[in-house]
């Protein structure tokens, strides 16, 4: 009897839950930004008296929430526009259809929705610790590869054109990166190298630039131990846009110590094009464009000693570094399918390029290449991405991308290399608004990469190949408006020529918490895995008198990754913008470095190994700030300012991780110049960033800076080699660090400055220098930096 009573009770709760549901009324409608009309995802609908009533915006800009008839006065925010407030009368059974478009208050902050965490939120919604960079800053500074820019985000360094974030890795030539590198959600890392291909990257069409700092791996792949870079490219608006940008500058010569190589002028020059619209009926978007530029180099050819044997014949005119791109993006949206579309996107680049491992001395040839060790190679690489994108009725997205590229790279010193690259992937998501507004996203994807390459013939054959299949799962729930918890995993399995096999899940949870009007607390915490890539295996081949040496044996490296950071929204008078801190902790198994020793006396005397050097950590702080000023009509004030703070320290010291030709054990006390504080070689502990731009009516002026510690630690082993090729009595060519190492690596700071002046409404010209002050520095060892350059740009926009 009891049983039939709570039966019965509990059906006229349903019944009473169920006719109250019935009496209520829908408010629903579309918000778009004023500007362009494009739907905005991710906006928050809200009233101030009860913040678990709302929703937020979908992907096509759409919300709809279910209300008591009633007098309710609504918010609708959205970072980077002009909060709406609005007043609405909801009656019983009826259906109140309201649009809603918003406008920015700021042309620094108008692009802020990102997708590098999978969904579509707006940035203080993100539970991981991600910057933005605008077009704005990409075009100021004669950006003629992406690298360049990137080197100004807080918390990234370039270094050797690898990138590395928080102090995740050292240097390694640009191999192996522990950073995954994105266009359009596509990798564009070569599968054989794990090294990005910059030129590749179209900067003349980048919308925005998302940098993921910590370890990303469930949400961006293997490759993303430490972070991911996620470059988004533009389409077409209503109206046809054209932009031609033409350059031209020099080099100036060096200071003392290092002197001038060239004679005359040392040039570099180019011109890229953009052009974008809708065609026919207006469903075809259509963008192309180009690049064509030289430059003569900055870096001289080797002049050996009168004794030391050089068989390379480089001239001065064969270290000039040419490129040539053209690109295209094509996406029909179906007429007769609704919420269908599909497309092709292509690259297509011809590059000749030279790349100088090492100074020549350090001193009066700081800017020569070291003899046999400057590289010289013509490469030809394109890609074809077709993708296919559906949205059904209910709300769900069915996307599939692919790209198919070819390099082909003909080089000296039998570097050349030939790579094809094949990626798919298939995502679902959809957003379950009966489970309380639920963000579901699923997918796999599969990487396959074939090299053929006498540079990896220590594997039994120059034919290598390397398969990566993945499945990844992810789901988001806002509990109100206030709280959003993520949580991720992704399953990676590796095959390594049929011969080396790996499978391994990772998991990632993140959380963010609004705690008061744009004040916004996260957490996260997740794993990274990195497999070896072919080249890290099985490189053997010769660089002067240095070498790179295979090992077979390298095992893959995780990680762990957590941090709780804050982003805060201010506006002090008429300066406005975002606060940004973070704590984070990383800590690394198997860490992959990249050593110098004398591994094999009967291939060459020394060189570099990839080994498996045990247990690290890095922990740290980053900070950054991004905001303008409006000071009357006429005049404006773009910031961009990052420190960053990292202790990277092996927490195996002693371990004995490989032993050399001579039978010499190494571990990081008996490989490190430094091992006091048992800090990792070749990190900056402190890096500061910083960009500002005042614009008056059609004048503009800029300067950014660039700080970077000194380099605590290295490996020993490179005084070691200076001291033998010193003692080979002239057949070798002396390599020499020592002295710039104790007497010049204190930490460098590099400015650069641009000024502008648009007339005529569609005409802009620049006057832009890099390393102003024509600072004579190295960053990594070994490696000459840019003296001064200064360009003269002309932009035309249609």
């Amino acid at each position: 009897m009891r049983y039939l009573q709570l039966l019965s009770v509990f059906l006229i709760f349903i019944y009473a839950l169920n006719a109250s549901a019935q009496d209520n009324g829908i408010l629903t409608g579309r918000i778009t930004d004023k500007e362009n009309g494009e739907p905005l995802v991710g906006a928050n609908i809200y009233t101030k008296d009860n913040l678990t009533l709302g929703s937020v915006s979908d992907f096509n800009g759409h919300y709809s929430i279910s209300l008591l008839p009633g007098d309710y006065n609504f918010i609708i925010s959205f970072t980077g526009m002009k909060a709406v407030n609005f007043p609405v009368t909801v009656e019983s059974n009826q259906t109140t259809k309201l649009n809603v478009e918003m406008e920015p208050f700021s042309t620094q902050f108008d692009e802020v929705v990102v997708r590098a965490g999978r969904f579509d939120k707006s940035l203080e919604e993100q539970t991981a610790s991600i910057e933005v960079m605008k077009p704005r800053l990409i075009e100021a500074r004669n950006t003629r590869s992406v690298e360049t820019i990137l080197d100004l985000t807080p918390g990234v360094t370039i270094l050797d054109e690898e990138p590395q974030i928080r102090g995740g890795s050292g240097f390694t030539f640009g191999v192996g990166s522990k950073v995954g590198v994105f266009i359009d959600d596509i990798p564009i890392i070569t599968g054989d190298a794990g090294k990005p291909d910059w030129a590749l990257i179209p900067v003349e069409n980048i919308k925005q630039i998302e940098v993921v700092k910590g370890a990303s791996s469930v949400l961006s792949g293997a490759s993303a131990l430490s972070g991911a870079i996620y470059i988004r490219t533009n389409y077409p608006g209503t109206k046809p846009e054209t932009k031609v940008q033409l350059y031209t500058g020099l080099y100036s010569p060096p200071n003392a110590p290092a002197t001038e190589w060239w004679g005359g002028v040392n040039y570099l020059g180019g011109a890229s094009f953009l052009h974008t619209r809708q065609l026919g009926d207006g469903h075809t978007d259509f963008v192309i464009g180009g690049v064509a530029m030289t430059d003569r180099s900055y870096i001289g050819a080797p002049t050996p000693d009168p004794y030391v044997i050089d068989t390379s014949d480089i001239t001065d005119d064969d270290m000039i570094n040419k490129r040539g791109r053209l690109n295209f993006n094509v996406r029909r949206r179906s007429k007769t399918i609704k919420g269908l579309n599909f497309g092709l996107n292509g690259n297509f680049m011809l590059k000749k390029s030279s790349t100088a491992f090492a100074w020549q001395d350090d001193t009066a040839k700081f800017y020569r290449g070291y003899p046999g060790a400057v590289l010289l190679a013509d490469n030809f690489t394109m890609y074809l991405d077709p993708f296919v994108n559906y949205y059904t009725s209910l709300g769900v997205k069915h996307s599939f991308t692919n790209r198919i590229l070819f390099a082909d790279t003909k080089a000296n010193n039998d570097q050349s290399n030939r790579a094809l690259m094949v990626f798919n992937q298939y995502q679902f998501s959809k957003q379950f608004k009966n489970i309380g507004d639920l963000d579901f996203i699923a997918g796999l994807s599969s990487q396959y990469t074939n090299s053929y390459s006498n540079m990896y013939a220590s594997s039994g054959s120059p034919d290598n190949y390397i398969w990566n299949a993945s499945l990844f799962l992810e789901l988001e729930k806002k509990f109100g408006n206030a709280l959003i918890i993520s949580l991720g995993m992704r399953i990676e399995h590796y095959r390594l020529n049929d011969s080396i096999i790996d499978t391994k899940p990772i998991l990632r949870l993140g959380s963010s918490l609004k705690l008061a009007q744009e004040t916004y607390l996260r957490a996260s915490i997740g794993q990274g895995y990195r497999f070896p890539t072919i080249t890290e295996r099985y490189i053997r081949t010769s660089v002067g008198s240095f070498a790179v040496f295979n090992n077979p044996d390298l095992e893959a490296e995780t990680s762990w990754n957590a941090e709780i950071g804050v982003k805060q929204g201010f506006k002090f008078s008429k300066f406005y913008g975002y606060f940004d801190a973070a704590i984070f902790y990383q800590e690394y198994d198997n860490t992959i470095e990249y050593l110098f020793g004398f591994w094999d006396y009967d291939f060459a005397l020394a060189g570099f190994k990839f080994i498996n050097t045990g247990r690290s950590k890095v922990t740290g702080i980053d900070l950054s700030l991004t905001g303008q000023a409006k000071l009357g009509k006429n005049f404006e004030i773009n910031t961009l300012i990052g420190y960053t703070y990292v202790e990277p320290v092996a927490l195996e010291p002693d371990l004995v991780f490989a032993i050399d030709d001579r039978g010499t054990q190494y571990s990081y006390d008996s490989t490190s110049v430094n091992p006091s504080q048992r800090i990792l070689k070749y990190r900056f502990l402190h890096t500061i960033k910083f960009d500002i731009e005042f614009n008056y009516k059609s004048f503009a002026f800029g300067t950014s800076m660039k700080y970077f510690s000194k380099i605590e630690n290295l490996d020993k082993a490179i005084f070691d080699f200076e001291d033998a090729t010193k003692a080979s009595g002239g057949t070798l060519q002396p390599i020499l660090y020592r002295n710039y190492f104790y007497n010049h690596n204190n930490g460098n700071i590099i400015f650069d400055m641009r000024v502008s002046y648009s007339f005529r409404e569609y005409h802009k010209i620049a006057i832009i220098s890099d390393n102003v002050f024509n600072r004579w520095y190295s960053l990594r060892p070994l490696k000459a930096e840019p003296m001064r350059n200064i360009t003269l740009q002309y932009t035309l926009k249609l």
